[in-house]
């Protein structure tokens, strides 16, 4: 009876939530749909002492679904038993354009022979934003351990980093329907391919192999995924990186060898024939996190600078850092920093790119920051998960 009278009230607030959104009440005057934040939530991995754990008889992972274009934000939705993980960059959350579906990837589980360890998974969930309340509407197979996802513009594919197994998967999306439609092997596990983004023509993509200091260059053309015989260097370890929305640059973070040494975030000139690495930053120890505003005006970084270290070791600080980069062409210009929390993971614009959202791993919560184009403030307000936020995404548009 308590789990029914959990889903009946879970449904409400979701029906409720997306009528005021649509009205534009609660929240300042808006069109629409709510602008969904998609926040995936691992509760099998805790950091002991600096040391990655898996937790004894974790809960379920969850996904949290915040509504963005409120003011301030708001979870609209949370849905248990969405397999993800905090391995991998922290775009493991693709979101289509319109809203409609979010897909999750999982790339590591507790292991069923040694349930103090990890194993690779496989497995990616398709969650149906618009039913009432959202929920899990299909599990796909992908290769061993996907981690970075995203979807092209157009909404009819998606394209799926596997870590363990050099290759990407290759989803089509038909309306509700995601199906694999198969793979283009880049190499071996080696490679360590962490994320995969469209241009946003979707005639290309971008892959980062962070196990040899690469970037693929892919070709597509319809549902055809192939090598386009380009690799670029941005940096050591290239992990997250964003395509701006004019499809004529790119970000990367790389998150460097992982001994305490700064580390840097790099800029690709995507105009250039063939595309390269035109710009290297250094910003601070381990930039995991990185987005493009909307606009393609700011390019927001997160930094751990060994907040997940143990307290004793001498890397060890008692904050991260967000970063704010105001974008010239292909030259990032620092213009604002704020304190986070600890080894925190993804990071959210709003529509109006004044409110920003950052996933804080060990407090399981997520930190609003305004942004009036000058100046970072917290707000003060913290979301709270169940479980530690990995890996946050919007619709790209």
């Amino acid at each position: 009876m308590a789990n029914l009278r959990q889903a009946n009230g879970a449904t409400k607030r979701w029906a409720i939530a997306m009528a005021l959104a649509v009205l534009g009440v609660g929240g300042g005057a808006r069109t629409g749909w709510a602008q969904l934040a998609v926040v995936a939530n691992d509760h099998k991995l805790v950091l002991v002492a600096g040391v990655q754990t898996v937790v004894k008889n974790p809960a379920p992972d969850t996904v949290t679904i915040i509504d963005l274009g409120a003011k301030p934000p708001k979870v609209v939705a949370e849905i248990e038993g969405v397999p993800c993980s905090v391995i991998g960059p922290p775009l493991s959350v693709a979101v289509t354009p319109d809203e409609s579906l979010a897909l999750v990837t999982a790339s590591m589980k507790v292991d069923p022979k040694d349930p103090t360890k990890q194993t690779e998974d496989n497995r990616i969930s398709v969650i149906d934003l618009k039913a009432t309340p959202p929920k899990v509407i299909a599990t796909l197979e992908a290769g061993k351990a996907p981690a970075g996802i995203s979807v092209n513009r157009a909404g009819t594919m998606a394209l799926v980093a596997n870590r363990a197994d050099g290759c990407v998967t290759i989803l089509s999306i038909k309306g509700k329907t995601v199906a694999v439609a198969g793979k283009v092997q880049i190499g071996d596990a080696a490679q360590a391919l962490a994320h995969v983004a469209f241009t946003p023509d979707g005639k290309r993509a971008l892959v980062t192999r962070d196990g040899e200091n690469l970037i693929t260059v892919l070709n597509i053309n319809g549902e055809k995924v192939t090598l386009a015989g380009r690799d670029m260097r941005s940096g050591i370890r290239p992990y997250g990186l964003e395509i701006s929305g004019d499809g004529k640059m790119a970000v990367v973070a790389n998150v460097g060898g992982g001994g305490g040494d700064i580390d840097t975030i790099g800029v690709l000139d995507l105009q250039a024939n063939p595309p390269r690495g035109v710009d290297v930053i250094a910003v601070g120890v381990t930039p995991e996190g990185i987005k493009l505003s909307p606009d393609g005006k700011w390019c927001a970084v997160i930094v751990h600078e060994g907040t997940g270290r143990a307290k004793d070791s001498p890397f060890y600080h008692d904050a991260g850092k967000l970063i704010l980069f105001r974008v010239e062409g292909t030259k990032l210009l620092r213009t604002a920093e704020a304190p986070i929390g600890h080894w925190s993971q993804g990071i959210a614009f709003s529509a109006d790119e004044k409110t920003i959202l950052v996933g804080n791993m060990v407090e399981n919560n997520v930190q609003v920051f305004s942004f009036d184009g000058t100046a970072l403030k917290d707000t003060g307000q913290k979301i709270a998960t169940k479980g530690g936020p990995v890996a946050m995404r919007t619709a790209e548009k």
